[in-house]
């Protein structure tokens, strides 16, 4: 979406292939730059390298969307140690380190966006889930903070926590399906899941002059499903054993 409102854009992943063939896709499609580059979030000498790149091919950085995230639903008797750093390890250092490291080699001297795509599973306590948890409130607190300390340098920071969203790998691996045929989403005040467009419109929001004045803020794109949505163990669980 960012392409098509005039943004030259970067896409990054460890696996260079997959960004490579989206890259292309986009550049079809919009008629805009985009940049497929390699990095592990996790490693920061690699998201150097990669803004460094990023910086020698469009001279400047305006925006950063943190969205490298890994999740699964597993009970948290069952969760091994190495699972629970992982996801750690790249939910919020990896969100920090990236931050970090545009700060340092552009957005202090010339301002800028950061996006945090987190979740709203840590409103309310929530089944399978609590490495999640852990990390979106995190994040969440590292986007307040960084918004403060940041401020001064004209960098805008905020969150955006989605709920279920079609067409998604984490709809797929989190029971968006199994939620569909049992009508789990009439409960969600909208009475539906959401879309990758609806997220994207959000993102742009922040992104965006239109939020000029918004910082240190989380925006919930959920329909209102986390005010009203219950957790249902047996059906959780069943989901869990499959992909946990």
């Amino acid at each position: 979406l960012h392409c098509r409102h005039g943004c030259r854009t970067v896409i990054a992943s460890r696996n260079l292939q997959r960004v490579s063939e989206a890259s292309k896709k986009l550049v079809a499609a919009t008629g805009q730059q985009c940049l497929p580059l390699c990095i592990d979030v996790r490693q920061p000498q690699t998201v150097a390298a990669a803004v460094d790149e990023a910086l020698k091919e469009f001279e400047r950085i305006d925006i950063l969307i943190n969205s490298a995230a890994g999740n699964f639903l597993c009970p948290a008797s069952a969760l091994s140690f190495n699972a629970f750093k992982t996801v750690i390890d790249i939910d919020t250092i990896g969100t920090f380190n990236t931050s970090k490291i545009l700060f340092e080699k552009y957005f202090r001297d010339h301002g800028g966006v950061i996006v945090n795509i987190t979740a709203t599973l840590s409103y309310r306590g929530q089944a399978l889930q609590v490495h999640i948890i852990i990390i979106i409130n995190a994040i969440d607190a590292m986007t307040r903070h960084l918004a403060v300390e940041w401020g001064p340098s004209n960098i805008r920071v905020n969150s955006l926590a989605p709920g279920p969203v079609t067409g998604t790998e984490g709809y797929r691996r989190l029971g968006g399906k199994f939620a569909e045929g049992a009508n789990l989403f009439d409960t969600i005040p909208l009475k539906r899941a959401g879309n990758k467009t609806e997220i994207a419109h959000s993102v742009l929001y922040l992104a965006s002059p239109l939020s000029s004045y918004v910082t240190g803020t989380t925006l919930v794109v959920d329909g209102g499903s986390w005010l009203t949505s219950a957790n249902n163990f047996p059906a959780m669980l069943g989901i869990a054993s499959s992909s946990a």
